[in-house]
């Protein structure tokens, strides 16, 4: 009898390690039943939230469920990003993560509330964003050689807006000053969208942020495109040149935004968001849109997102080291 019971016990602890396993697969191969969550940790108007309504509809389309943009600005991005990181990891709530959240904020920041390899599963990068140096109308200059000179006739220089301290643009800005010696005061704002209305309302003499988000500025002449930092000339604004040919060498600055779930985030559903967001990233509609934004398209596995993420998070590291920023 014993023996029999013993059996019986073996074979029930069996079926359920059994259930267990597959448990997993099955509630990924219903998923998604319900709509998801993409969270943008910035206010609208910026390249973060621009890449993001570019891939959500087409997402959702082909998920079978609504991917709803929700922005929760904040900290430089660390308060939404934090608010992603404490989610259920079931696939449901997905964040919009951005170079200079995931990989600067955790340099410049003497505490920030998310571990971003720790905290997080990457799903795939969507693409890497060109950066543009603008400027209000109102300043005499038109190409960077004329706004460094400019710049070194005022006695407090020249203030200039990022989408916040520590974020790319604003490293990007202090590269600039370094490689030329031109006057700037860096001047933080919440988002890029708040900085470009501040440029164009006349608060804002000059502004580094992501071509996305100043495109159409420069093209009805509200904010007068200096350069912009990419290898080669951006399609959205192609009367503006690159650093390299306005005599500056050797400075590259792109932001990259992409896809991340709550860490723990079974593999499956990591997975059937990566196809996701990969085909839709492929269309042809979307990577003409992602263009116009200043945005190159460009889908990959989780494993090489995160192969990038850990190679970013060191060389930023030691650009803010030699910059000094940081955030109290």
């Amino acid at each position: 009898m014993q023996r029999r019971q013993m059996m019986m016990a073996m074979a029930a602890l069996t079926t359920l390690a059994a259930a267990f396993a597959t448990s997993v697969p099955a509630h990924a191969q219903s998923y998604p039943t319900r709509p998801i969550r993409l969270i943008v940790p910035f206010a609208p108007g910026g390249v973060a939230d621009t890449s993001a309504r570019a891939v959500a509809d087409r997402m959702g389309q082909r998920l079978g469920q609504s991917v709803v943009v929700e922005n929760k600005p904040g900290a430089s991005g660390n308060i939404g990003t934090q608010q992603v990181a404490q989610s259920e990891p079931d696939g449901y709530t997905l964040l919009l993560g951005f170079d200079g959240t995931m990989v600067i904020n955790p340099h410049v920041y003497a505490k920030v509330p998310f571990d971003t390899l720790k905290d997080f599963a990457p799903i795939s990068k969507i693409g890497d964003a060109a950066l543009i140096l603008v400027a209000n109308p109102n300043v005499p200059a038109k190409n960077l050689r004329d706004l460094v000179a400019y710049s070194k006739t005022l006695p407090d220089g020249l203030s200039y807006g990022s989408a916040g301290t520590g974020s790319t643009p604003h490293l990007a800005g202090e590269l600039l000053k370094a490689k030329t010696g031109i006057k700037m005061t860096h001047v933080p704002y919440k988002g890029g969208g708040q900085a470009m209305g501040d440029l164009v309302g006349g608060n804002l003499p000059v502004l580094y942020t992501a071509v996305a988000g100043a495109h159409q500025f420069v093209k009805n002449g509200k904010a007068t495109g200096i350069a912009v930092s990419s290898a080669a000339r951006v399609p959205s604004v192609p009367d503006v040149p690159t650093m390299n040919e306005s005599g500056l060498a050797n400075i590259e600055v792109n932001s990259w935004t992409g896809l991340f779930a709550p860490a723990r985030t079974p593999a499956p559903i990591i997975d059937k968001l990566q196809k996701a967001l990969n085909a839709v990233v492929s269309e042809p509609e979307t990577r003409e849109r992602l263009a116009t934004l200043g945005i190159v398209p460009s889908g990959n596995t989780p494993a090489e997102f995160r192969k990038q993420v850990e190679a970013d998070l060191r060389m930023y590291g030691e650009i803010v080291k030699q910059a000094n920023i940081h955030v109290d």
